[in-house]
């Protein structure tokens, strides 16, 4: 199978080797000419996964255009709030018999939009059923070095959900079939702001008590706003739910963690941010469920608190004690 990754992350470049391996023929975009020569040089993504070695094989593309010409499947793996734009630059281009599968997890600011909507809204000639979502607890660190991972491959059609298995199935990266692919894509996007708030948590100095408050009451605040959307419940107690809540609220891999404890401590997000050099999804798309709960009329305190404490500048005690003395009620 012809491939193409669009985004030499550290997700990204990782993807593109496990294809790789597969023996697929692969090729990996980046915008930046400098890091493509880098790369090129000296057969690591030393900004973004160092230690990794890169197969010379391996083709590092700066012409988007050049890149998607004639693939049989295009891996978007570039930052959510920047999908739309990517995408944009590939728009004309005759897409009809590619697959698109997306990685980021977000939803967009503004749009409010999934990242499977974005692509059906920019894509105008693409035919939904080519669509497909790929998520799950995933850490970029562990799958580059052969870590066993299990993740979920997702579509508006069955046939493309398992063409997505079958091109990155590997004997330590194993991908199951969803077909819910509402629930998948939001499963991946909520838990980011979730697991702000574990951060936050251990950043204000609470302890495993309250992070296992917020983990369960954050897989039950995914799937109420999640099943008003239209996902299916059953989806968020599998992989792409508490499998990926639990990942992200735990693991020093997680950058959302990071960035919540950063903030728990006491520090301003934007200085936390500037000195990141990967993206912290849940920050953005904090915003966006935000809006979603809203608009939807439905109850998620915790990520309420997170963005209260992100964008209004909340005291993270003060967060956390509004939530511990909100009205006594049953757990479901």
């Amino acid at each position: 199978m012809k491939v193409t990754v669009l985004g030499a992350g550290s997700w990204g470049t990782t993807l593109a080797l496990v294809l790789f391996e597969n023996k697929h023929d692969v090729n990996l975009w980046t915008y930046k000419p400098n890091q493509a020569e880098l790369m090129r040089k000296t057969g690591e993504n030393k900004a973004f996964l160092p230690g990794i070695p890169l197969p010379p094989q391996l083709n590092i593309i700066t012409d988007i255009e050049g890149a998607c010409h004639k693939r049989d499947m295009i891996v978007a793996a570039v930052p959510s709030q920047f999908l739309r734009s990517v995408i944009e630059k590939i728009a004309h281009l005759r897409l009809e018999h590619t697959i698109i599968c997306n990685v980021a997890k977000g939803i967009e600011n503004k749009s409010l939009m999934t990242m499977s909507e974005v692509l059906e809204d920019v894509l105008k000639h693409e035919r939904k059923e080519n669509l497909a979502i790929l998520s799950g607890p995933s850490h970029a660190e562990e799958v580059s070095r052969r870590i066993p991972t299990a993740v979920v491959s997702s579509a508006y059609k069955d046939k493309t959900a398992k063409m997505v298995q079958d091109a990155f199935m590997t004997r330590y990266f194993r991908v199951y079939v969803n077909e819910d692919i509402r629930g998948v894509e939001l499963g991946g996007a909520i838990k980011n702001i979730i697991a702000i708030g574990a951060g936050i948590s251990d950043g204000a100095g609470f302890g495993d008590n309250t992070k296992a408050a917020i983990m369960t009451r954050g897989i039950y605040e995914i799937t109420r706003l999640g099943v008003k959307m239209g996902a299916q419940p059953r989806t968020f107690a599998g992989l792409s739910g508490i499998g990926d809540l639990i990942v992200t609220c735990m693991s020093r891999h997680s950058r959302n963690r990071h960035v919540g404890e950063e903030v728990g401590k006491g520090r301003k997000l934007q200085d936390v941010l500037k000195e990141m050099v990967m993206v912290a999804e849940g920050v953005a798309t904090s915003q966006s469920v935000h809006e979603l709960s809203q608009k939807h009329n439905v109850e998620v305190p915790i990520v309420s608190e997170v963005y209260r404490v992100l964008y209004e500048g909340k005291d993270p005690h003060k967060a956390t004690e509004d939530l511990m003395t909100r009205d006594a009620r049953g757990e479901t």
